[in-house]
């Protein structure tokens, strides 16, 4: 094999790994994403991983009954709107939870993980005659090819064909910048997430910022979990989130509850699953227990917060519910 041959399959190879590396990160960004906006606020939400559960899990279902009904191409769009919608009631319920009645936030969210765990497998075998995932879906997102620029030579393939997911995650980053950084709701959300009293004095109404912060990160853990389902998975089982929200957490948290740290840090952790893929293309991954490039994801995600802790700054009134009477 001449040099030209060895440098072209080489750029072929990383171009389909950073297309793979895109997809695993996806899911990432939304959670943190949804996480950024609550804690932002001061509310510790650990519940991702059942917003990103639920959200699957409704995805799956909406987009079969789509199906059923013969939408066609607009099945996995009423999934991910099924998906919004369930999260959000997870959310409202650990927003009711650590706000009004001012119970432990990490222990409120982690119930909520038990409860979507719990509720969207009970629904499975309800609605799929007790079945263990739901039917396989036949219509999920494909890639969308950016015109001209998915034509470039293996940056087109690596960077511009990619699920419309993946696109509404990057543009989301933006606008999450935006909204926090340059935005008098950002300015008002990342106050009471920092010193509520204080925001409290000058107008700012701490309950319903915080309120409105929690269902928004709802939102995003929902579309976390409906991307994995529509484009990934195709169905949704007990195991189709498998962590992903806790390690979105630790995107979040690396990413010091910046959304541009946050990408950065969900493109690392999703690197490393899509390295799970790849490195099977070579014959010496075959001397490679499976185990561990399974386990590759979860191992980067603890050194990454072992590391991170006491270097990142988390919110100063992160996890404090606000009493006006002790101001």
């Amino acid at each position: 094999m001449d040099l030209l041959s060895m440098l072209h399959a080489f750029f072929t190879k990383f171009s389909e790994l950073i297309n793979t590396t895109l997809v695993y990160s996806t899911a990432l960004i939304f959670g943190a994403l949804g996480g950024i906006y609550s804690e932002r606020s001061g509310v510790v939400n650990i519940g991702i991983e059942g917003l990103m559960v639920s959200g699957a899990f409704a995805s799956a279902v909406g987009a079969y009954y789509a199906e059923e009904a013969n939408m066609g191409i607009w099945s996995p769009w009423i999934g991910l709107l099924c998906a919004l919608l369930f999260a959000l009631i997870f959310a409202l319920i650990h927003a009711v939870a650590t706000i009004s009645f001012k119970a432990n936030q990490v222990i409120s969210g982690v119930v909520i993980n038990f409860l979507a765990a719990g509720v969207t497998l009970y629904l499975v075998k309800v609605l799929f005659n007790g079945a263990g995932q739901t039917e396989t879906l036949n219509d999920v997102f494909s890639k969308w090819e950016i015109p001209l620029l998915s034509k470039i030579p293996y940056i087109g393939y690596a960077l511009f064909t990619a699920y419309p997911t993946t696109y509404i995650a990057l543009i989301l980053v933006f606008v999450t910048w935006y909204v926090l950084f340059k935005t008098p709701f950002g300015l008002r959300l990342r106050a009471v997430g920092e010193h509520p009293s204080a925001a409290d004095t000058v107008g700012v109404k701490v309950k319903r910022v915080r309120y409105i912060a929690v269902l928004i990160s709802g939102l995003f853990g929902g579309l976390g979990g409906a991307t994995i389902t529509l484009t990934t998975t195709s169905a949704f089982s007990h195991n189709t989130i498998s962590g992903q929200g806790f390690i979105a957490m630790a995107a979040m948290i690396f990413g010091k509850w910046h959304p541009f740290g946050a990408l950065g840090a969900a493109v690392f952790f999703g690197m490393a699953q899509a390295l799970n893929n790849f490195m099977r293309l070579f014959d010496f991954s075959k001397d490679i227990p499976q185990e561990f490039l399974y386990m590759l994801p979860y191992v980067l995600t603890i050194l990454v917060l072992a590391g991170a802790v006491g270097r990142a700054k988390a919110p100063s009134a992160l996890g404090e519910p606000y009493d006006p009477g002790k101001r």
